[in-house]
């Protein structure tokens, strides 16, 4: 009895960019589209209220006076919410970022001047100590002193 493979497998997909890019041009023609059929819509709906009478295009009109004051109280909430939050930035960046910043210049200090100590007390006598030794072994190299 013979067991055929059943599973397929995609093919990998050879450049990952393009598929990407073509998703995006596809969704910008949709954007498009809908703004073209909104337009159309916009400009339908003007022909037909020139030709309707006058109590129509006024119920209509009064309509969207009223939905232009809502929008505009829906504007203002925003705005009033969007400089709450700036103002909650502010604060938080003078009260709370910038001491972190100020305690992370003292500390920086700090460490400059612990590292320039500990190279003037340390490390440059360490060195200096390596080479008086390093000369000495090579003195003794030249003479040819050495331990028997």
């Amino acid at each position: 009895m013979e067991v055929k493979n059943t599973h397929q497998f995609a093919e990998p997909i050879e450049n990952p960019e393009e598929v990407l890019t073509s998703k995006k041009q596809n969704r910008l023609w949709l954007v498009i589209l809908i703004g073209v059929v909104i337009l159309g819509l916009i400009v339908t709906a003007i022909i037909f209220l020139s030709k309707a009478d006058i109590s129509t295009t006024s119920h209509i009109r009064d309509i969207f006076i009223i939905f232009m004051a809502f929008e505009s109280i829906v504007i203002g909430v925003a705005l009033v919410i969007l400089v709450v939050q700036i103002s909650t930035l502010i604060n938080l960046l003078q009260n709370e970022v910038k001491p972190i910043l100020k305690s992370t210049i003292e500390t920086v200090d700090t460490l400059k001047g612990t590292t320039q100590f500990l190279s003037a007390n340390l490390v440059d006598p360490v060195i200096k100590l390596n080479g008086y030794m390093a000369g000495m072994k090579r003195l003794f190299d030249l003479f040819k002193i050495t331990k028997k």
